[in-house]
């Protein structure tokens, strides 16, 4: 463990590892103009189209974690950039729908490979990507993700 982590808290050391991903991912994917987080709407875009689904960006936005107004600012920037189409859903006109231009599709594959190499890397100590570690901290990640979190809930606190 390194030096500036040991003893941390859970939420301590997720916050660390997040933000040890974040600046790997911007460093490597920025030859490719993207950053972190454009590359975050830019590859769950590309699996859902994959997958047959044309989403709002609402939709992106609640897959992602983002906040949907700035998954709108990064939409019309990588709309600016050639890399993704914005259209009105037909369906609801107020909601904004999203697909990969052909330059987009092929930045997202070449930022895709760049990443999963990182992902690699990061997952080495665990056994890699097909690792039995690895497929444990992916279930403990999930049940982390799915548990409710309320930051408002009622805690217990000393009284005076």
């Amino acid at each position: 463990m390194s030096r500036g982590t040991q003893g941390g808290t859970p939420g301590f050391l997720v916050w660390r590892l997040s933000m040890k991903w974040r600046v790997a991912v911007d460093r490597a994917v920025a030859p490719l103009g993207l950053t972190h987080a454009q590359y975050s709407l830019l590859a769950s875009l590309h699996g859902m189209q994959r997958g047959g689904e044309r989403p709002s960006q609402r939709r992106l936005a609640d897959h992602t974690g983002l906040e949907p107004l700035y998954v709108s600012k990064l939409a019309r920037a990588l709309e600016t950039a050639g890399l993704l189409e914005r259209t009105r859903d037909p369906r609801d006109p107020r909601a904004v729908q999203l697909a990969l231009t052909e330059q987009g599709q092929d930045v997202t594959r070449r930022a895709i490979t760049v990443v999963h190499g990182l992902l690699q890397q990061l997952l080495e100590p665990l056994g890699g990507l097909d690792g039995t570690r690895t497929r444990a901290f992916v279930r403990d990640l999930t049940a982390l993700l799915d548990a409710p979190l309320d930051p408002f809930a009622d805690h217990e606190t000393e009284q005076p």
